[in-house]
């Protein structure tokens, strides 16, 4: 099998290899014909770029802050729109403010209410982009501002790490000055030779053309900016009519939300997908009604246009169309927030947690997605959640062993009865329970936390190493009631006998122990007076272990020299009370790991989770 794989993906490489070299060629021979064309792509790549390091410079300029904004902005729709519309105006990247909700909401840390307002909100705040443009777009050279700030840029990057971000800033914003005069130039270079004007013809199927275009163009260049920007230097130049630039816009409009769809519904657990869901039928449904009025929203953009005295300046006209059919969007989408949030959960619900593999039904991770790993507070709080996950199993997989059933662990104490009864045949196999339920979730776990790239504080990397540690300590409970299951389950069927009392005696201990470790996971972590509370609970149960531990040696050796016990059986009590005092052990410590960083607890704090 491995022989033909490799040769298929070789083939696979190979031919990606000759495409590529294909196209270059294709380019560079295009280039070398036309010099226009050349100049075009040229600024073409030099926004892009410029926009990608302006993006990552406020992304590092605001730290870790823009999380905390995003999840204390969604206390109410209205906060969740305004925080959409103020972190897409900042980082003019409504795809990275989308992505980012998309993040949050699969980590548990906003609710698909407040992720569907930040979406409309990311859409409005989009909007500040191509007035920018729009105005960048006049009859105006930007190469001279942009060339001080690419020295004061590049100078910055000595001033520490907050400085190299600001740097990257001003850097990013003087190469999207470069690519705007670039693109003029090279669709001032063109001359009458690419007039998409005289080429569109009229009708409905000729906007429809160019609604397909835009959008084609946005999913291909990844960013609505560089679709409206070559659309704003087409409308300029005189190459594009009024009309089929707003079209072009409706697409870009709908394109945004391609590349956002696709990481949702791809890498995304079912809350990222259904925001990824909404935010394509917001785009959809709003362009849709944008082509079917776009005759009468032409009249109006003319109008208001005219008002405000830039009637003879298409630039702006198209900046306007595009800020009114998005706002029109939200007014339309905004009273049925509720409702689409319960259809979302109607059309994706929550899917199973088994798949299958190897032929066994393996439970798998419910809270680790690929968007949460964009943001250190994302990733903390899905490993949070997925740590219970694993915890909850775990218990499980353990009260199995003992063959008593985890909801008694709920109850006020242990019942003597269900401590004595038999074994009733539902106790279920520890190995095949470990192997179904716990080593999928494990592993996701460990995959998850490996992939994580993000930089991250001192904080953040303490939780990362304690929440790896814990999550292999609930693995090694599992692992040693498995073993203990062995002799346990036997001996509760045999009867009555000093070893099978013996048994008796090591199972309700260390039910009480798991009964007294989830009543103190129960307890408030946060605050000094919580954090006592749960640090003396666990010393009294850590006393209450070496208690029985040294009880239950001195009758095990007593019940030896009276005869009632012989030497094998002796030996098998004493490792199966090491299995209890290791299981013990291991989840005293997964209990008493509380330890959090600070950002998260802030978030949690809020109210927003």
């Amino acid at each position: 099998m491995r022989g033909p794989v490799t040769d298929g993906s070789r083939r696979t490489v190979n031919l990606r290899i000759l495409l590529a070299l294909a196209a270059a060629a294709l380019l560079a021979w295009s280039f070398w014909h036309n010099g226009a064309w050349l100049q075009l792509c040229a600024g073409l790549a030099v926004f892009l770029f410029g926009m990608q390091i302006l993006e990552e410079g406020l992304k590092q300029l605001a730290g870790g802050s823009l999380e905390r904004l995003l999840a204390r902005g969604t206390s109410t729709p209205l906060r969740g729109l305004l925080f959409g519309v103020a972190g897409t105006a900042a980082l003019q990247s409504s795809t990275l403010v989308s992505l980012l909700a998309i993040a949050f909401i699969s980590s548990g840390l906003i609710q698909l209410a407040g992720g569907i307002a930040i979406i409309f909100g990311a859409n409005l705040g989009a909007t500040s982009g191509i007035w920018l443009l729009a105005l960048a777009g006049q009859n105006l050279s930007l190469s001279p501002l942009a060339l001080p700030m690419l020295v004061f840029g590049v100078l910055a990057g000595i001033a520490g790490e907050r400085g190299k971000a600001a740097g990257r800033v001003v850097l990013g914003v003087a190469l999207v000055f470069l690519g705007i005069d670039q693109i003029k130039a090279g669709f001032d270079g063109f001359g009458g030779g690419f007039d998409l004007a005289a080429r569109g013809g009229g009708g409905m199927g000729a906007m429809a053309l160019f609604v397909l275009g835009g959008l084609l163009l946005t999913v291909v260049l990844q960013s609505s900016h560089a679709t409206l920007m070559l659309t704003l230097a087409a409308l300029a130049s005189g190459q594009l009519q009024l009309e089929q630039s707003l079209a072009i816009a409706i697409g870009s409009n709908v394109g945004s939300s391609v590349s956002t769809a696709a990481v949702g519904m791809l890498g995304g657990n079912r809350s990222g997908q259904r925001l990824a869901l909404a935010h394509v039928l917001f785009n959809m449904v709003t362009a849709l009604l944008a082509f079917a009025l776009l005759v009468p929203l032409t009249w109006l953009v003319a109008g208001l246009a005219g008002l405000a005295g830039f009637g003879g300046n298409p630039l702006l006209q198209l900046a306007l169309f595009h800020t009114l059919f998005n706002a029109g969007g939200v007014a339309l989408f905004w009273p049925w927030q509720g409702r689409l949030a319960q259809a979302l959960r109607r059309w994706l619900p929550e899917r199973s947690d088994t798949i299958a593999g190897g032929g066994i039904e393996r439970v798998r991770a419910r809270h680790l997605s690929d968007q949460a790993l964009e943001s250190a507070d994302a990733a903390a709080a899905a490993v949070a959640l997925e740590l219970e996950h694993l915890g909850g199993l775990s218990v499980e997989v353990i009260c199995q062993a003992l063959c008593l059933p985890v909801e008694a662990l709920d109850a006020g104490a242990p019942d003597p009865t269900l401590l004595e009864a038999r074994p009733d045949g539902s106790c279920r196999d520890a190995e095949t329970l470990y192997q179904q339920r716990v080593k999928g979730v494990y592993g996701d776990l460990l995959r998850f936390m490996g992939r994580l790239e993000v930089v991250l504080d001192a904080d953040h990397q303490r939780f990362w190493s304690g929440s790896q540690a814990v999550a292999a300590r609930m693995v090694d409970a599992v692992k040693d009631a498995k073993h203990l299951q062995k002799n346990l389950g036997q001996r509760l069927q045999d009867a009555d006998s000093p070893l099978r009392a013996a048994y008796v005696e090591l199972r309700g201990h260390l039910f009480g122990q798991l009964h007294g470790l989830r009543r103190i996971a129960q307890l408030p972590a946060g605050g000094a007076a919580g954090r006592q509370a749960r640090q003396e609970g666990l010393e009294a149960l850590d006393r209450q272990a070496a208690q029985f531990d040294a009880a239950f040696r001195q009758r095990l050796f007593a019940a030896v020299k009276q005869d009632h016990l012989d030497g094998l059986q002796a030996g098998s009590l004493l490792n199966d009370l090491g299995y209890v005092r290791r299981i013990h052990a291991s989840l005293r410590d997964v209990v008493a790991f509380t330890d959090e960083p600070g950002s998260l607890r802030d978030l949690r704090r809020s109210g927003v989770e």
